[in-house]
């Protein structure tokens, strides 16, 4: 059995390193607990904890140890995001892998809930 993890961004389906879980097994969509938000630079999205009280929607995998390596080259870990425990509240109880942003969010946009952003900054 592999990692089960939840993207929210580039990797999700239909997105720019989507192809990077070919392969892997999509479990479905997935929501975090409320503690979550994410903030957009223009090309990709950060995830950080947060007080809201909504979570972040994105997609659940199970990933093997091959790509899980390979996932933690491409974001950079441990410098861009740190690879930590999550918790779904489409998975009660489960806690699952995320990649969560370490970075200066100096310039970035905050768009809550979903990347890209549903709605403009001033709706949030």
């Amino acid at each position: 059995m592999g990692t089960r993890l939840f993207v929210y961004g580039t990797l999700k389906q239909g997105y720019s390193r989507a192809d990077c879980l070919q392969g892997q097994v999509f479990l479905g969509p997935a929501e975090t607990v409320p503690g979550y938000k994410l903030y957009d630079n223009g090309s990709y999205p950060a995830m950080i904890l947060s007080e809201c009280r909504s979570g972040v929607r994105g997609e659940l995998w199970e990933v093997d140890a091959a790509c899980l390596a390979t996932l933690d080259q491409i974001e950079g870990v441990p410098a861009l995001y740190q690879r930590t425990v999550v918790q779904l509240s489409t998975h009660p109880g489960d806690l699952v892998q995320s990649y969560l942003y370490c970075q200066s969010l100096d310039g970035w946009r905050e768009i809550g809930s979903s990347w890209p952003a549903e709605s403009s900054p001033e709706a949030l």
